[in-house]
């Protein structure tokens, strides 16, 4: 996927370290009590990272909390950010007890997988650490006493003399998988095979291929990376809010393995290699052939240059009216083509008409293009109807990439058979932002935060959201406000990235009564610690182009009384 860097490289470290505390952790994320998504790396303009080891009820942590507190208020503003780290993962809701308890306001990072901590050799609570966010090493270990002479080296500059200070503590009692009993044929290949494999294969828009032992072990170092980093699988969730077939968060159990069988040095073990087995349909169509392809017209992409969106009509070419079932858009080259809005117009339709759709239920819905889109699936027995001799509107989003090229996109149709008419009807609407409304974005704001609701005017079934930003986007989320005064939290996409772009699919609909208010929470990035923020300068309007931002908060659902909708017909 294409990024855009801002910048020169960052500066090298202000000071050296003549030893270290322990081995090179590497980079990782973690999500706080509150959700909130923390990447190592984005801290690489401090001088180090302080994390105290919170167990909930640990005697060490609570007698460690004040120093750490006053030293958190003394070392903030020269560069050092304070956190907490809970190993074993506990509970947001008893964390944040905890922390009340203590009296203190402070991010807590949660390792879920423990593989962090464990990375980290964290063995006892009430214990400090000093992390190097630049070179990912822990820098100091030892008693919250002896962190404070290490915190005056590191923001003076210096080595630090001391960076391992033996400490007593509880012990922090870790559930892993031991890497002894880790196959690589029975645990880590099916892992990959069923969460990595369909896009890292031989024509996958993946950059390299899982369909061997031999390939995977050479890139164990990225994935395990990627793992830590948690930038793979891509689109992930917050897991603890909602459930969601499409969360793309891999089992704590199946981190555990990938991680602890890489770090035993990645062994094969059995005479049958399962990714060498695995086979691939030979369509691209991810339902089979579908049973009307729609040939977008092709485009000749510039080399270089800031290209307007492009707009072209398409006759829909069948002989009949016919209820669409599914729908998936396979772009010609990925590379340039960013994304597309689609509007279908009915036979006789005049007036002006827009892209964002939110009109007849029972017309088909068409799927558009958007960075790691699936193919749009309507549930059982629900489908909108496709009418001979419509025409379908796109409007198409390019950017170049230093090389000529052709766009030649298709779009598969599936129907319902002509004896099989869907009698529900799926219905949504965006909560979004437009010029008229736009708040810019000031510049090198870590953390701006913009919102936008809508209301249900009937009971309705939720079913899925998709949130759109572009290079600033940081996080979204979508609450519902109930007519009776009680509050959910719905979703929660704690790290947003602009070249994935999902629609999150509840595993079981929520039902919501006429007048709940669903309200989407964005938080964008505009400061020089966002790699891709094309100029955190810029106080950033609404606009099409990628330096400009967006705020789309869209949802669908499924209103309970369908014969308002047409269904039921």
């Amino acid at each position: 996927m294409k990024r855009l860097m801002f910048g020169a490289l960052l500066a090298l470290p202000l000071f050296s370290i003549s030893a270290h505390a322990g081995p090179r952790v590497g980079d990782f994320s973690l999500l706080d009590q509150n959700g909130t998504f923390h990447h190592m790396a984005w801290y690489d303009d401090h001088k180090a990272i302080a994390f105290l080891v919170q167990l909930n009820g640990s005697e060490q942590t609570h007698a460690a909390a004040a120093d750490y507190a006053r030293m958190q208020s003394r070392f903030d503003a020269d560069g050092v950010e304070f956190m907490m780290l809970n190993p074993i993962g506990e509970s947001r809701d008893s964390i944040k007890q905890e922390l009340n308890t203590l009296a203190l306001q402070i991010p807590v990072l949660i390792d879920d997988a423990q593989i962090i901590s464990e990375a980290m050799g964290v063995d006892k609570s009430g214990e400090a650490f000093l992390y190097d966010p630049r070179s990912f090493e822990v820098i100091y270990r030892g008693s919250v006493a002896g962190l404070e002479k290490a915190l005056e080296e590191v923001v003076a500059g210096q080595s630090i003399s001391s960076p391992s200070v033996a400490m007593s503590g509880s012990d922090v009692q870790y559930n892993m998988v031991s890497s002894a009993g880790v196959s690589y044929s029975r645990d880590v290949a099916p892992i990959l095979a069923d969460n990595c494999a369909t896009c890292h294969r031989e024509g996958g828009i993946a950059p390299f291929s899982m369909d061997s032992h031999a390939m995977v072990q050479g890139w164990s170092p990225m994935i395990r990376e990627v793992l830590m980093t948690k930038r793979m699988p891509p689109g992930q969730i917050d897991p603890h809010v909602g459930k969601f077939s499409n969360d793309y968060v891999l089992a704590v159990e199946e981190q555990q393995k990938i991680v602890q069988w890489i770090e035993a040095g990645a062994q094969k073990d059995g005479d049958i290699d399962p990714l060498a087995e695995l086979t691939w349909p030979a369509t691209k169509w991810a339902l089979g052939e579908p049973d009307l392809i729609v040939k977008v017209p092709p485009q000749s992409i510039p080399a270089t240059g800031i290209l307007d969106y492009i707009t072209v009509e398409v006759p829909i070419d069948i002989d009949r009216d016919r209820w669409v079932r599914a729908s998936q858009y396979i772009p010609g080259d990925r590379t340039v083509l960013h994304h597309t809005l689609n509007d279908l117009v009915p036979p006789g339709a005049t007036g002006r008409r827009g892209f964002l759709g939110g009109g007849d239920p029972n017309q088909a819905n068409i799927t558009a293009y958007i960075p790691g889109a699936e193919p749009a699936i309507e549930p059982p027995n629900t489908g909108g109807l496709l009418q001979a001799g419509s025409t379908l509107r796109l409007q198409l989003h390019y950017t170049t990439t230093g090389k000529e090229t052709v766009d030649a996109s298709e779009i598969g149709v599936w129907f319902y058979p002509d004896d099989e008419i869907p009698t529900e009807r799926m219905s949504g609407q965006c909560a979004c932002i437009f010029p008229m409304g736009w708040t810019n974005i000031t510049p090198f704001d870590p953390n701006f935060e913009l919102r936008q609701s809508v209301t249900l005017k009937e009971d309705a079934y939720m079913q899925s959201f998709l949130p759109h930003m572009h290079f600033r986007g940081k996080s979204m989320r979508f609450n519902a406000h109930y007519p009776d005064g009680s509050e959910q939290e719905l979703i929660n996409i704690a790290n947003y990235n602009y070249n994935w772009q999902i629609s999150y699919k509840l595993e079981e609909p929520i039902l919501m009564p006429a007048g709940t208010r669903i309200e989407a929470i964005g938080h964008y990035d505009n400061s020089t610690q966002n790699k891709a923020n094309p100029d955190p300068s810029r106080s950033v309007p609404w606009g099409d182009q990628s330096w400009d931002e967006m705020f789309f908060g869209a949802m669908s659902w499924k209103n309970v009384d369908q014969s308002r909708s047409g269904g039921g017909q």
